[in-house]
Formats: C-alpha cells, sequence, structure tokens
C-alpha cells in the first residue's frame, strides 16, 4: 500500500460528499471549490472511486456524486486501495538467490508485516468517523441551493429569458417598415 497525495485527495473527497450530500448529489465542481483541487484531478480519482463501487453518480440537472453505501461501512482502506495503483512489479517477491539480494527476503518480510499492519489500521477508520471528527471541529454542510455559481463561487444571478425577436413573418416585415 502506498500513501500518496492521491490517496489523501480521494478520501477529503470522500468526506466532502459524505458531509455534502444528506440533500442529494454532490457536483464535482463544489466540491473542486470547497477543498480546491482541480475538477480535472477530481474526475480521474472519481473514475476509481466509482469502479470500486464507493460512489454513485447520477447524469443530469442536479445530478453529481453521492456515496454507494453508509459511511459506516466506507474505510480509509477501502478509499485508498481504490485509488492507488498496485504496481505487480514493486509487490511481487525478490529472489534470495539472485546476486546482491542476500537477505532481502527478511527485509521484503518485514516490510510485508508493516503493510499488513498500515491496512488493518486504515480498515479500523470508517468515513463516518472522520465525518464526525469534521462535525466537532465546526465544519458544516452548505445549505443547499438551486442557484448555480460562477468558477469564483459567487452566486450566479440569473436575468429573465426575455424574447426579443417577431413571433412571425408579418411581425419581422413590420419590425423592418418600422426601422426604415
Amino acid at each position: 500500500m502506498r500513501l500518496t497525495t492521491k490517496g489523501r485527495f480521494a478520501v477529503t473527497a470522500m468526506i466532502d460528499i459524505a458531509l455534502h450530500g444528506r440533500s442529494g448529489p454532490v457536483t464535482l465542481a463544489s466540491i473542486s471549490l470547497r477543498q480546491r483541487v482541480s475538477l480535472s484531478y477530481l474526475e480521474l480519482l472519481f473514475g476509481k472511486l466509482r469502479r470500486a463501487d464507493l460512489v454513485e453518480s447520477t447524469r443530469g440537472p442536479g445530478g453529481g456524486y453521492s456515496l454507494s453505501r453508509k459511511a459506516t461501512e466506507i474505510s480509509v482502506a477501502d478509499i485508498v486501495l481504490s485509488i492507488e495503483e498496485h504496481d505487480a512489479e514493486s509487490s511481487r517477491r525478490r529472489n534470495a538467490d539472485a546476486p546482491g539480494e542476500v537477505g532481502r527476503c527478511e527485509i521484503d518480510e518485514l516490510w510485508a508485516t508493516v503493510n499488513l499492519r498500515a491496512v488493518e489500521f486504515l480498515r479500523s477508520i470508517s468515513l463516518q468517523s472522520l465525518v464526525d471528527e469534521q462535525k466537532a471541529k465546526g465544519v458544516q454542510a452548505a445549505a443547499r441551493s438551486d442557484s448555480r455559481r460562477t468558477p469564483s463561487g459567487q452566486p450566479a444571478t440569473r436575468k429573465p429569458f426575455v424574447v426579443d425577436a417577431p413571433n412571425s413573418v408579418f411581425a419581422l416585415g413590420r419590425r423592418q417598415q418600422g426601422a426604415s
């Protein structure tokens, strides 16, 4: 198991969904704004999270991502292991008979044990416990609003849709005569 920035951002995004997803799917754009993570990076991570069946996607207006199961049933290990790519070469046991590899087997066993303990520890931490910690620190879910936001995070003001076009060929002709 490798603990990288990808895994950290994935856990952070999953906490965000658990906090803000009570009233419906959470958009990647809103996670990007709140967590200051690139939208394209989140798209990459959420593809992996979806394939691991940790999140579900909803398309269309009001769409986004939601947890595929309860936050109490998702561990940090589930998230990190779904994101981190395991390199077959690095996890392959080394041959102790190879030149210069004497004693490597014991070291590999040590790191395999450390890795196992790390996974066990991360399995003991539920997503819900991390959400509860955030709530205890005063982090609250933002009230869901139907208004769209601009890239700067400000609410977009909507102007009423007014059609300023003639509704027939005859009205178009009258309009052009009045302009002349």
